[in-house]
């Protein structure tokens, strides 16, 4: 590598992918190429938010799309480093569009590490994979404790990477098609690639809907009086990882690229960050001020009762662990939410958009709001 790092993140102007360029962009000698469609809601406000950063300068937008093979190819030709989050993100919509699933998520990393083998760099790459490609957990037994469900072994501590894959649903199987591509990569052709198995992401920068970003989906429903459809009992836990902290894990997994090359990793916020549904509606009931207007509907297929990330391997491999906590990721999303409610609303739907500012103000939610964004003023990274 030379003096300057050349990045490619595909998927740049998503959730992740903005808040990654954004602190790769604040860090010297980097030059950074956001590659994305722009087909994802908020892309061209994350987009638009990164060309104002100071470093912008230092900032590329090339509009692409991973399932076209040239394209791709280009825009890798130079790079030292490609983060691989360009993907079709929801169950549901697999489920209606398989085709194009598949396309997107197991022949458009096909098509990244292609790009990356050629062009001769051997540049790292770092894919984002899921949890989803464990299935629904069968091999994890489960009951109800209160409010949540748990693991009926008392010693269970997450799933590790040695539990059973086990794609359910057409978004499964298409990330986990992926996921194996990355680390056959590494094993045949020597490319430096790094897979993390991501959980629950929350946090700024996030418009989140039903089908991907919940927790940013719950808030904004509460804040705007919107309804939320909990499916099943709500009981189902998942662990929620700050997005500042996944940023923090990508910089913990370069810089021990050494003993990372090659391996896969389960990121999320682990047991300390473990929240079911209903715990996560009544934590923001509080944040907020504000009563939730939930709907009930079947369990989805395929949900799992639990899951949490087992965290050992990718903390004894780079130190990394998270240092945010649950109540840190509502402050970021509300925080967000204050800046940007315009955006969020219209991209939601204009749900009594009028309305909802309103009841806010009744509820004295915005003055809250308000004062937080301000103590967070620069912190969205």
């Amino acid at each position: 590598m030379g003096s300057v790092r050349e990045i490619l993140i595909t998927g740049g102007a998503g959730f992740v992918g903005a808040n990654l360029a954004a602190r790769i962009l604040s860090e010297p000698g980097t030059h950074v190429t956001v590659f994305d469609n722009l087909s994802r809601r908020g892309t061209e406000h994350n987009l638009a938010w990164l060309r104002t950063l100071p470093a912008a300068k230092n900032l590329r937008y090339i509009h692409g799309d991973v399932r076209n093979s040239k394209q791709v190819s280009d825009a890798a030709r130079h790079a030292d480093e490609i983060y691989h989050l360009a993907a079709q993100v929801a169950v549901t919509t697999s489920i209606a569009d398989p085709q194009r699933d598949f396309d997107t998520n197991a022949a458009g990393t096909f098509n990244v590490l292609e790009a990356a083998r050629r062009h001769g760099r051997q540049p790292l790459v770092v894919f984002t994979s899921t949890n989803k490609v464990y299935g629904s957990l069968e091999t994890v037994p489960v009951e109800k404790a209160g409010s949540r469900y748990r693991s009926v072994n008392r010693e269970w501590n997450g799933a590790d990477e040695e539990t059973p894959l086990d794609f359910h649903s057409p978004y499964g199987c298409s990330k986990g098609a992926a996921d194996q591509y990355v680390r056959d990569y590494a094993r045949i052709y020597n490319l430096p690639t790094v897979v993390l198995r991501m959980s629950c992401i929350a946090g700024q920068r996030q418009f989140g809907n039903e089908d991907q970003g919940w927790v940013a989906h719950f808030v904004y429903s509460v804040l705007a009086g919107r309804r939320i459809t909990v499916y099943g009992d709500g009981l189902q836990v998942r662990d929620v990882l700050h997005v500042d902290d996944l940023m923090d894990a990508f910089g913990a997994v370069r810089l021990a690229i050494g003993g990372t090359a090659g391996q896969v990793y389960n990121v999320g916020g682990g047991m300390d960050r473990a929240v079911s549904i209903r715990e996560l509606l009544q934590r923001i009931e509080a944040r907020v001020g504000r009563q939730a207007r939930l709907d009930s509907s079947e369990t989805r297929p395929g949900d799992q009762p639990l899951y949490v990330s087992a965290l050992d391997r990718i903390t004894g491999d780079t130190g990394w662990r998270p240092t945010r906590s649950i109540d840190d990721i509502l402050d970021s999303i509300v925080g967000f939410y204050a800046s940007n409610r315009a955006q969020i609303v219209q991209r939601a739907g204009a749900e009594a958009n009028d309305d909802a500012e309103d009841d806010l103000k009744d509820a004295g939610v915005m003055a809250s709001v308000l004062g937080l964004t301000r103590a967070m003023a620069g912190d969205a990274r």
